[in-house]
């Protein structure tokens, strides 16, 4: 829980901005606050208010929040290989239900095996964070100056990087990685070639690109099991 202070701090003042949107799509403080609460994603939810908005049909909204949101499954795909031994299916349920990006961050970044709640500790403070600031957003949203709004959702990007810069410090082969992480997106971002993709496609194969060639070139021993 120590560790979700931050984060929850961090949504807070991000979702602010949310509820707005959420506002500006026609959806009550209360719609808002529980679709934060279920989805647990800032470009999710973004995507599928401005197309609520649109008047776009459920079929739209489904595909753009399956797109969106894949990424997750790469992270529980990597979470899933951190687990102790014998964590079984309802808690693994309940693990990608708490997955974020942050949430993911601090899981993965620990030394030893992942006790699953570790990040539902880290969950239990982030989620209503979320949901809250979204809440006033939604609520006091007309009330806060633009330029406020736009404040607070930089704090994002500044907690997400100190996620990974501690391990970045510890380990220069992430460091080195994190670097051409940071090269690939803005060339991907920048090259009209791939102006025909969506962003959250662009994610998901950088990370499956960069992530398969690190675990090819600097391969991770996995513990030896004593035999009884």
């Amino acid at each position: 829980m120590k560790a979700g202070i931050p984060i929850g701090l961090g949504y807070f003042a991000v979702a602010l901005a949310l509820g707005v949107a959420a506002k500006k799509a026609g959806l009550s403080p209360f719609q808002a606050t529980l679709t934060s609460f279920l989805i647990n994603a800032s470009a999710g939810e973004y995507i599928g208010f401005t197309l609520i908005a649109a008047g776009a049909s459920y079929l739209e909204v489904f595909l753009m929040e399956a797109i969106a949101n894949a990424r997750y499954m790469l992270m529980s795909a990597a979470l899933s290989q951190k687990l102790k031994p014998g964590v079984g299916t309802v808690q693994r349920m309940l693990l990608g239900y708490c997955i974020t990006d942050e949430n993911f961050g601090v899981s993965i970044a620990l030394d030893e095996r992942l006790d699953p709640f570790y990040t539902y500790g880290v969950a239990s403070v982030a989620i209503p964070g979320w949901s809250l600031g979204t809440l006033c957003g939604a609520m006091l949203g007309a009330v806060l100056p633009v330029s406020l709004l736009s404040a607070l959702g930089v704090s994002l990007y500044g907690m997400f990087i100190s996620v990974f810069i501690p391990e970045s410090r510890k380990n220069k082969i992430v460091a080195g990685l994190v670097a051409i992480s940071f090269a690939l997106s803005y060339a991907v971002s920048a090259i009209p070639w791939f102006d025909g993709i969506s962003d959250g496609v662009k994610i998901i194969l950088l990370t499956v690109v960069i992530s398969l060639a690190a675990a090819l070139i600097f391969p991770v021993k996995e513990e030896k099991k004593d035999v009884a």
